[in-house]
């Protein structure tokens, strides 16, 4: 059972300012330019595209935390539908964010309190909720305030925490302190609550992450594409942080995640002898704990009672393949797309590499076309 910490990337790189050297932030954005036109029709075929990719590489559950600033209500809805229909495990929220404004950034708050009195009604096992909210540098005190009062104690929260420098920055210059205790100090942390990258954490802020039993998700490839740094793996998983693995939509592929993260951290630490327990434990252990804190099955595990999630690889070992060394095997000798079957929660969803009751070729040629007319809205040409 794999767990994806985020499925839908932006479709184009954003334009409003990032700057990681002086938490400079401009909140101007062009809604078409920067790709946002991100439209209820439209994001229910990108989310079928994701999710056939999700299936195709063995991914069961996912976490997703997701932004479409064009057309925010009813988002998380279709994307809980069309999860349905792919029979994928999901946990869904929005990303709260004052950077559009004050009446996208209520939509927003709305949207995540809307879609947890949904699963509280609906207690479907395959569907949850949390609470979403970008990096701090783009959310107010009173943005906060709202969103705790929006939640009431429900679900726990799902949010960036400092993936670049410029949110350490921001916290320390406009609210005098760092960005961990500025969200211990408005009840954020807790142990549901999941904080993305935690790249730039000093010690005093993992203290609190491991004092309040905060979850943190190591997203190593968007990290090393964004040129941000390396998440101090080694340090967290020494202090007994329940650290799990992601990808923040750069890739569906979880064994891809794994490979890389491993030599991210040997690289970082300047040792070629670190990294190897910690980070199978991200994936093949604590993934699982992450997502059983959302899920009333028990995953990860293949015995009675547990959730019937099981991947079939296509992988022909050279060497002596067991128990003892499977998590090597699966690091340098197998990918995701070696994926054949895929079955999560009882259900298959692929079986020798095809789809089950889904229209691939249907699909696929409908995800093309609506794809081509988001290029030519934001490119302002014909494909």
């Amino acid at each position: 059972m794999e767990i994806k910490y985020k499925l839908y990337p932006y479709p184009v790189l954003s334009s409003y300012s990032n700057d990681y050297g002086n938490g400079a932030f401009d909140v101007a954005i062009d809604i078409v330019r920067d790709g946002y036109d991100l439209r209820i029709d439209f994001l229910a075929t990108l989310t079928c595209q994701s999710l056939q990719d999700c299936i195709k590489q063995g991914v069961t559950t996912i976490f997703d935390h997701h932004a479409s600033f064009c057309e925010i209500p009813g988002s998380l809805f279709q994307i809980g539908e069309s999860a349905k229909k792919f029979g994928i495990r999901s946990c869904l929220c929005y990303e709260v964010s004052d950077r559009d404004g004050e009446e996208k950034c209520l939509q927003a708050i709305k949207e995540n309190a809307d879609f947890i009195s949904e699963c509280e009604q609906r207690k479907d096992p395959m569907l949850a909720a949390m609470f979403g909210g970008h990096a701090l540098f783009t959310i107010s005190d009173k943005t906060f305030d709202r969103m705790v009062e929006a939640n009431n104690g429900r679900t726990g929260y799902h949010i960036h925490v400092s993936e670049g420098m410029n949110d350490v920055y921001d916290s320390l210059q406009n609210y005098g302190r760092r960005p961990v205790q500025r969200l211990q100090d408005h009840g954020i942390l807790g142990e549901k609550t999941i904080l993305g990258h935690c790249i730039h954490v000093n010690t005093a802020e993992m203290e609190i992450i491991k004092e309040t039993g905060t979850m943190v998700v190591n997203n190593p490839e968007s990290n090393m594409g964004n040129a941000i740094g390396i998440c101090p793996v080694i340090q967290l998983h020494k202090r007994g942080i329940l650290l799990g693995m992601g990808t923040d939509a750069y890739t569906n592929d979880m064994l891809e995640s794994i490979k890389v993260a491993l030599c991210s951290q040997r690289s970082q630490n300047c040792l070629p002898n670190v990294g190897w327990c910690e980070v199978t434990d991200m994936l093949f252990r604590n993934n699982a704990k992450i997502g059983e804190k959302y899920f009333p099955a028990t995953l990860g595990v293949l015995k009675a009672g547990a959730a019937a999630d099981i991947i079939v690889m296509d992988y022909k070992p050279f060497t002596p393949f067991s128990d003892e060394n499977i998590d090597g095997h699966m690091i340098f000798g197998m990918t995701g797309r070696q994926c054949q079957t895929t079955i999560a929660n009882g259900k298959v969803l692929m079986q020798d590499r095809v789809l089950v009751g889904i229209d691939e070729e249907a699909e696929n040629a409908h995800i093309l076309e609506a794809a081509k007319k988001l290029w030519g809205d934001l490119n302002h040409r014909t494909y």
